[in-house]
């Protein structure tokens, strides 16, 4: 792995969730070295248990664990509007697990045995995507791929239009125009004031006080 590839994994908390003691202690170890920080959970009901309290920046877990395994994991989480990133393990090419692994949004589905280039490649994906999210303040970051926002103790998930509407200020410096948003939000179809309003009002609800500002007869800013 690369020097770079290691220096922004030292800032990034991780889960690895796996059910044979051996493997998990391994494993974990490994990850230790390249992550800042490790939670280690022995099946997916451990690791929900644990996410109640604590909010790793990625998942990476196996398959076929007792009580739950990765896939149930995944869909519990989604299920509750969690978007974290997951990194599927198997000893399989299941086709029905990877067709499932690609609608729940997972960052790579790993046949195992793991290899660094394995790990690498999917690590380098992770924060490809990383790279594009939106840091709003301490502990909230938007993720305009999955249109999901990450709060302290939350993710909450956007509408279309609110995270068209959010990408647009994100990226455009200053203050964009109700002409603008009308363009780009609703793409060129008519807008009304009191759509625009209620869009802005709802988007606020999912961010830090503050953060959407309107300038009266010009436009919006973040």
């Amino acid at each position: 792995m690369t020097p770079e590839l290691l220096q922004q994994l030292s800032r990034i908390s991780v889960m690895y969730v796996e059910d044979e003691p051996g493997l998990r202690r391994n494993i974990g170890g490994m990850l230790e070295v390249l992550f800042g920080s490790v939670l280690l959970a022995k099946d997916g009901e451990e690791a929900l248990e644990m996410l109640k309290m604590h909010h790793p920046d990625l998942i990476i877990t196996d398959v076929q664990m007792p009580n739950l395994g990765g896939i149930g994991l995944v869909k519990a989480l989604r299920a509750k509007g969690d978007m974290t990133p997951v990194i599927i393990l198997s000893a399989y090419a299941e086709v029905d697990d990877m067709i499932e692994a690609i609608e729940l949004s997972l960052v790579r589905y790993i046949i195992k045995p793991i290899t660094e280039t394995k790990l690498a490649s999917a690590l380098e994906k992770f924060l490809s995507a990383r790279a594009q999210n939106l840091v709003l303040e301490a502990g909230w970051e938007v993720d305009f791929t999955t249109h999901t926002v990450f709060a302290p103790t939350e993710s909450l998930m956007l509408t279309k239009k609110e995270s068209k509407l959010l990408k647009l200020l994100a990226f455009k410096k200053g203050v964009v125009s109700y002409g603008e948003i009308e363009q780009v939000v609703w793409e060129g179809e008519y807008m009304s004031p009191n759509a625009l309003r209620l869009l802005a009002k709802n988007l606020r609800k999912k961010l830090p006080k503050g953060t959407v500002k309107n300038l009266q007869g010009v436009g919006y800013l973040l």
